[in-house]
């Protein structure tokens, strides 16, 4: 007789961002670039958007300025993929490993057996993973493994794939590592769209620890969907002058006409009965994807309180946002019966159910 394969334990969830805020420096500057008849949409929007905080590893100056004030990493002309690359290079790693600290201060982390990280804000080799590694001195059996340019819902494979490996391995400890820079990627925009879109992104780092230990959110079977005709609504352009984000006004109306699809919206949900889902942990794009989710799936208004706290908290931080909205989560009410679900390029929705310890 096959014994079943055992359950992966998402154990504890830790956040880091940095102490830079730049929401209302950005909102300045893009006033500034806009025609006079469309400011007063951009405040409108400003106003709707949800968010009152973005974080940035990029320095304060010693006068307090901005990235876009002078003497700051934008004040010029903009600075080359190069020039944001070098500081990908070490701020990822170390805002990474200030959110795995964090996560040691909850619970032991010795014996980690597998290093999972995720980003799409920058490349470097050798990659974060090894950097990561080393600054925490894991042993060099430890397996890696990078997830690259999957976006947002990023989060939901570096954890699916902790799943997978605990699934296979019952006693791996499976470190997962979420950390997006993409204030790193300002571009000279002069449209409202472009601009809108910039508007909704933060730097963070969130760290996890996935076992076989029943504590916490247990990990329950994945799902992913994908809508059709709609690659080009969410991508990364890789340019000289950093990666330039191109999120189309029409995705929240996109995602609430698919989810109104009885198939896809079962698809994107697992095939659960979603009267008895009681917890709700979907990616913090933006307000009006979570108004989307919520309206379309007729949610109860506070079903989504958690995402929309951090993304009024932190804004969209990619990959890393999904792990706030968990972490807040855990520290919540137990959940019998969790929904956790992304939106990304492709345009897909991905995402896995969870259930609380007993």
């Amino acid at each position: 007789m096959t014994s079943s394969a055992p359950v992966a334990w998402l154990n504890a969830v830790a956040t880091a961002t940095p102490t830079h805020d730049i929401h209302d420096a950005f909102i300045g500057w893009a006033r500034n670039r806009l025609a006079p008849r469309e400011v007063r949409l951009f405040d409108r929007m400003v106003e709707r958007a949800g968010i009152g905080h973005r974080w940035s590893v990029l320095p304060i100056g010693s006068d307090g300025g901005s990235p876009v004030a002078p003497g700051g990493f934008y004040a010029e002309a903009m600075p080359g993929t190069a020039a944001r690359m070098g500081i990908y290079s070490d701020a990822a790693p170390t805002l990474a490993v200030r959110a795995i600290e964090s996560l040691a201060a909850q619970m032991p982390l010795g014996g980690i057996t597998h290093l999972v990280v995720a980003s799409c804000t920058g490349f470097v080799a050798p990659g974060i993973d090894q950097i990561i590694a080393a600054r925490l001195k894991l042993s060099p059996r430890v397996e890696r493994l990078l997830v690259g340019f999957m976006g947002c819902y990023a989060a939901v494979a570096a954890l699916r794939s902790a799943r997978h490996i605990v699934r296979s391995e019952p006693d791996a400890r499976v470190l997962v590592v979420t950390v997006e820079l993409s204030t790193l990627h300002l571009q000279p925009a002069t449209e409202l769209e472009p601009l809108l879109a910039m508007l909704q992104f933060g730097d963070g780092a969130a760290a996890a620890l996935v076992t076989a230990n029943p504590a916490g959110f247990a990990i329950e079977a994945p799902f992913a969907a994908t809508l059709p005709d709609s690659a080009e609504l969410i991508r990364w352009d890789i340019t000289d002058a950093g990666f330039a984000m191109h999120l189309s006004g029409e995705v929240p109306g996109r995602i609430a006409t698919a989810l109104t699809d009885p198939d896809f919206a079962t698809a994107a949900t697992g095939g659960r009965s979603l009267g008895s889902v009681d917890g709700w942990a979907v990616h913090a794009g933006g307000r009006s994807i979570l108004d989307a989710v919520e309206r379309s799936l007729s949610l109860p208004r506070q079903a989504l309180a958690a995402s929309r706290a951090v993304l009024a908290a932190n804004g969209n931080m990619s990959s890393a946002t999904l792990m706030f909205v968990l972490a807040a989560m855990l520290a919540g009410p137990p959940v019998a019966n969790g929904i956790a679900l992304a939106f990304g390029p492709g345009l897909a929705a991905e995402g896995f159910g969870f259930r609380s310890a007993a």
